[in-house]
């Protein structure tokens, strides 16, 4: 599962799906902002876009959205091309809820968080983290301050299944498609990290088996 930053289920995000498709994956996107504005699909480089996005992350229900995510688990892991594992991959607002999601609930099978503004917020629930954990974090985030991370960094240290990977010189967003901040080595970097991570937890075990 693919959980979006505050533009939507956008053209960035359906690139991420096709991309995750080819390395063999089901790959699904929700709409995280179904309650407020279903159908959400800004473009990053408008900044009338951004303000809207903006608007729609600061009334977002974090809560309410957890729960969502958890459903959607649920549901994807029934379909029948699925193996019945779930990893759960987002960016920004997404891998925030992402990292909620993981120590909330337990249907999660995999955890990958993209520079996951306010997480620092929430680690005082980081004990309920029991799924495998993967997150990148740019050193330079305009959203995410160096006395975050290091609480973030501190925070996860005690988990075993947890892996923070730092990226020297980065802003917010460096792996997305497009975005002001990209960074081709960084992100290649990043998504290879993720895409072995990913292989590693969710490769089909009955296939293994087979003769």
């Amino acid at each position: 599962m693919v959980l979006h930053e505050l533009f939507g289920v956008n053209a960035d995000i359906r690139k991420t799906c096709d991309e995750l498709a080819e390395q063999g994956f089901l790959a699904v996107a929700p709409d995280l902002f179904w309650r407020q504005e279903p159908g959400v699909d800004l473009n990053v480089t408008s900044e009338a876009d951004w303000q809207h996005g903006l608007r729609l992350y600061g009334v977002y229900d974090r809560d309410a959205g957890a729960k969502d995510v958890n459903d959607t688990v649920n549901a994807v892991a029934k379909l029948p091309e699925c193996t019945g594992k779930v990893a759960v991959l987002g960016y920004c607002l997404g891998a925030l809820m992402v990292f909620l999601a993981a120590v909330r609930y337990h249907g999660v099978d995999a955890a990958v968080a993209y520079h996951g503004g306010d997480t620092e917020k929430y680690l005082g629930e980081v004990e309920g983290l029991d799924a495998p954990l993967l997150m990148h974090l740019a050193e330079e985030d305009e959203f995410i301050s160096k006395p975050a991370q290091a609480q973030i960094k501190a925070a996860l240290a005690g988990k075993p299944n947890a892996t923070v990977y730092s990226y020297p010189g980065q802003h917010h967003a460096f792996a997305r498609h497009n975005g002001a901040h990209y960074n081709a080595a960084a992100a290649a970097l990043a998504n290879g990290r993720t895409r072995e991570f990913l292989h590693q937890q969710l490769r089909d075990l009955r296939s293994l088996a087979r003769p």
